[in-house]
């Protein structure tokens, strides 16, 4: 269900006057304490290619099921095996007959085609248990898209990041077609991650600004590239800060003043709940909090980190080199 707005708003508590928060709700308390104690983030990305045809579909399928090697398991609890379950599936849920309709010109004709499934990935970081995971995304998939929309889903443990992919058909069999906003993604996070901790694995869905993270969202391709370690994008921006270090000049980024009055309204933020939380007698916690406000990053574009990154691994190599 779409959540117009985070489960902690911790902006609001940064507000000078009424529209100032001065009270923290239990599901407040129980969120605050999972974002300073630094629970594993819950990660829902929508995979944007590869599905506005019924080709298109099918093959991304065969990709996640391994071409055959892994079971897709769907909403009415069949288990598809095997070379052609891509091909089953596309049948079964007519995505052909939409294709056809397209092809003569039956649906509207445009530059622009509507997926005809959304292609969604559930992850969490490495060393969480990989059953967890598959059971957090089937109860997920059961409770968001069950007898609306039909979905295959399969879990994936050949990288470090345990992840499930979840395929769902873009119209409902009410009609119904499916827009992925904002506000849907937030909510989709926030669900995941509770079924998460259903299966007793700590895991949280906050607002990068609120954990004071910076990262720019990247093209599907390169976002998978850069979790198995192998992104040529993030190689080449390695390579180019590393020569604008060299010349003793690291240019600046668009968008930095902004990422400073973010941060800064953060950090208010979190030193209000602080205090909120002192005068309703949770001094331990307050006191975490303000420890999770020293603990957090300055406020560096993705370039900035990458060259502290790579300064601090050329004074390790200067180190090694001294002691030989």
């Amino acid at each position: 269900m779409p959540v117009d707005k985070p489960l902690f708003d911790l902006f609001s508590l940064a507000r000078r006057g009424p529209g100032r928060r001065d009270h923290m709700t239990r599901a407040d308390i129980e969120q605050i304490t999972r974002t300073v104690r630094r629970a594993p983030e819950v990660m829902v990305k929508v995979l944007s290619r590869g599905a506005e045809s019924a080709k298109a579909v099918r093959k991304h399928l065969d990709y996640i099921g391994r071409k055959g090697e892994l079971v897709l398991e769907t909403d009415d609890g069949e288990r598809i095996q095997g070379r052609d379950a891509g091909e089953q599936l596309v049948n079964d849920w007519d995505l052909d007959l939409e294709s056809d309709r397209r092809g003569v010109g039956l649906a509207s004709r445009s530059a622009w085609s509507p997926r005809l499934v959304h292609k969604i990935m559930l992850s969490m970081p490495p060393g969480t248990p990989a059953q967890g995971v598959l059971k957090a995304a089937r109860n997920f998939a059961t409770g968001e898209f069950g007898l609306k929309h039909r979905y295959a889903l399969t879990l994936h443990t050949d990288e470090p990041h345990p992840h499930v992919h979840l395929v769902v058909k873009a119209v409902s069999e009410q009609g119904v077609r499916l827009n992925i906003k904002k506000a849907t993604l937030r909510g989709w996070r926030q669900e995941f991650a509770r079924h998460m901790r259903d299966q007793g694995i700590a895991a949280n869905a906050t607002e990068r600004a609120i954990r004071g993270e910076n990262r720019t969202n990247k093209r599907d391709g390169i976002y998978r590239a850069t979790l198995r370690g192998d992104s040529k994008q993030t190689v080449a921006r390695a390579e180019s800060v590393a020569a604008e270090l060299l010349k003793g000049e690291l240019r600046g980024e668009p968008g930095k003043s902004k990422l400073i009055e973010t941060r800064e309204e953060a950090k208010r933020g979190w030193l209000a709940a602080s205090r909120v939380l002192r005068a309703q007698g949770h001094p331990e916690l307050a006191a975490a909090v303000e420890r999770f406000v020293v603990e957090m990053a300055n406020s560096a574009t993705e370039r900035e980190q990458v060259a502290r990154q790579l300064l601090s691994r050329s004074r390790g190599w200067m180190q090694v080199g001294t002691t030989r």
